[in-house]
């Protein structure tokens, strides 16, 4: 490079710190657009000020050598018609084919990489830097060239070979999407509830305003003795567990001969926007061990939460034991935490100020929108659940396929203001269901130490909501025989693993040791090929009891068939 090609790029360089420096501010101010529940700037609670960002001078330097050197590689590069476009968004031969576009795409990648290294050398505390690179991700992955037509190389070649059909197509993709209030993740007219998902056969046999308890039709002559009831988390619809008969955790119960019911959460409605974490508690939780004992006779069951489902089992299980009842013989905890010390990417959204507001705005009644959450939580992962999306959507012209998962994660719910709240402040931001004490529920002193059984506890190690250390977390308080077991991928595809698939891994330390940390009891951990049902499943089972006849009806006694399963409450809509 020449000596006036050389100043050009210091320039440049001088000039991309200065931009990028503004960048970061204006990120991190944009970052409190969003939250936990809502991204539009009406609600905005304004509890932080944007940074003044500092750098050392020495980690500024290395930073701007850097980018010098990767400036002339591109420079370069592009004299020679040949990017390294090492990115998906990209991949598509029509990126390369395109000089412009490639140019632009090896750029985005250069500044994007350089803002990311950036935010990590900013000279702040550890929170503010999770902020920072927080917003910074979203910023870029908003500015990739691959989401405009302008730039798309690959979208602007399907606009011609189509003649344009691609366009209109995309066009309609968007007026539909706008229509239904959220992006598309799937074809979700190919699905129907109750039709093609959540199909295990069974009868709702008790409801209330906060839930429907599901029995489900035995599978097998006997079953065991001990029920098993499982609570799917309140933020989402039950049928997680049961999408088809192939991958659906429900079925896979019945069918090793448990007697299995599930609680259908009501999708909440004006009508339960004063509903609080006791009445969920209490009402609930609660209430659906008292009635699967009623029906099955059982004087103990076997239980298990997933996700918020976990935490809000674990409450009512500290409850019960502060009452000194002990209706639960084993307890099964997926991806779910009861320490929230560890929260990953959710933690850039908690402080007092946050929750203040939070409690201010609904803490006395109100709805936390589904859309709004569902919104918030794709965009912990933008450029896998957001941005792929409007680029095949409507700058392609494409009609994502049909996927199971996706269309019950676009299948909302709503929930209570108040319960929200007190979820908000109680674990997310002081934690206080570990703290003996601390935290009152249904009128009791809570203290996970009091809940003696043994319990299964399940991690996704790839997992964006429940990290790995949160939900490993719980081995160091609950005082029972503990096992623990660490899948393959994230929150939901390292849960809905079928034996039958084959895929994925799973982790156990043969030796049972827990230490205190999730990194000490990997290093001991042995890898096993495929699912980890099978595994719960051989534990559950020495959980169970003896083996007894099948019912041959629904319920028992004032517990009658209400109607045939998924029931009603989980067809309303948010």
């Amino acid at each position: 490079m020449n000596e006036n090609a050389s100043e050009v790029w210091l320039q440049s360089a001088q000039n991309l710190q200065k931009s990028m420096a503004e960048s970061l501010s204006k990120a991190f101010e944009s970052f409190q657009n969003m939250d936990l529940g809502e991204a539009s700037t009406k609600l905005l609670a304004p509890t932080v000020k944007a940074p003044n960002i500092k750098f050392s001078a020495e980690k500024l330097q290395q930073l701007q050598q850097q980018f010098l050197a990767d400036a002339a590689e591109l420079w370069a590069n592009s004299a020679q018609g040949k990017h390294q476009l090492a990115d998906r968004r990209f991949a598509d031969e029509a990126w390369a084919a395109n000089p412009t576009a490639a140019f632009s795409a090896a750029a985005y990648l250069l500044n994007a990489k350089t803002l990311s290294q950036m935010a990590e050398a900013v000279e702040t505390d550890a929170k503010t830097r999770a902020r920072i690179r927080f917003a910074v991700e979203q910023i870029t992955a908003a500015s990739a060239p691959s989401n405009f037509m302008a730039l798309n190389a690959e979208a602007q070649k399907k606009a011609i070979e189509t003649q344009g059909q691609s366009i209109a197509k995309g066009i309609q993709n968007l007026l539909h999407d706008m229509q239904q209030g959220h992006v598309s993740m799937t074809d979700e007219s190919l699905f129907e509830v109750g039709k093609n998902v959540a199909t295990t056969e069974g009868a709702v046999v008790f409801e209330n305003e906060l839930f429907q308890l599901i029995e489900y039709k035995p599978l097998t002559e006997t079953v065991f003795e001990k029920p098993f009831l499982l609570f799917p988390p309140s933020i989402n619809k039950f049928y997680i567990l049961d999408l088809q008969p192939e991958n659906s955790l429900i079925r896979y119960a019945v069918a090793q001969g448990h007697r299995t019911f599930v609680v259908s959460w009501r999708n909440p409605d004006a009508s339960l926007a004063k509903a609080s974490w006791d009445d969920y508690i209490e009402k609930a939780v609660i209430k659906a061990i008292q009635v699967t004992q009623d029906i099955t006779g059982a004087k103990t069951i076997n239980t298990l939460g997933f996700c918020v489902g976990g935490t809000m089992m674990g409450s009512a299980l500290a409850v019960l034991a502060a009452r000194g009842e002990k209706p639960v013989a084993s307890a099964t905890f997926l991806t779910s935490m009861l320490d929230f010390a560890d929260t990953g990417v959710l933690d850039v959204f908690i402080d007092e100020g946050f929750v203040k507001y939070r409690e201010q705005e609904m803490g006395k009644g109100g709805l936390m929108k589904g859309k709004d959450l569902a919104m918030t939580f794709s965009f912990l992962r933008p450029n896998d659940l957001v941005w792929n999306y409007v680029v095949g959507n409507y700058l392609k012209g494409e009609t994502p396929p049909p996927f199971d998962l996706l269309y019950w994660n676009s299948d909302s719910t709503n929930l209570p203001g108040p319960f929200y709240a007190w979820y908000l402040r109680n674990t997310y931001l002081e934690n206080n269901l570990t703290k003996p004490g601390a935290a009152t529920v249904c009128g009791e002193k809570i203290d996970l130490n009091l809940v003696d059984m043994p319990v299964y506890i399940y991690g996704s190690r790839e997992d964006h909501i429940v990290p790995i250390g949160g939900a490993y977390a719980s081995t160091q308080y609950l005082p029972g025989k503990k096992r623990f077991v660490m899948g393959a991928s994230g929150h939901i595809a390292g849960v809905i693993n079928p034996p039958a698939k084959g895929k994925r891994s799973h982790w156990i330390r043969e030796d049972g040791k827990l230490p205190k940390s999730v990194d000490q009891w990997i290093a001991g951990a042995t890898e096993h090929k495929g699912s980890w049902w099978t595994d719960w499943s051989n534990w559950l089972a020495a959980q169970a009891g003896k083996e007894i006849a099948a019912p041959k009806t629904y319920g028992k006694g004032k517990y009658k068939a209400i109607e045939p399963a998924p029931g009603r409450y989980v067809k309303a809509k948010a």
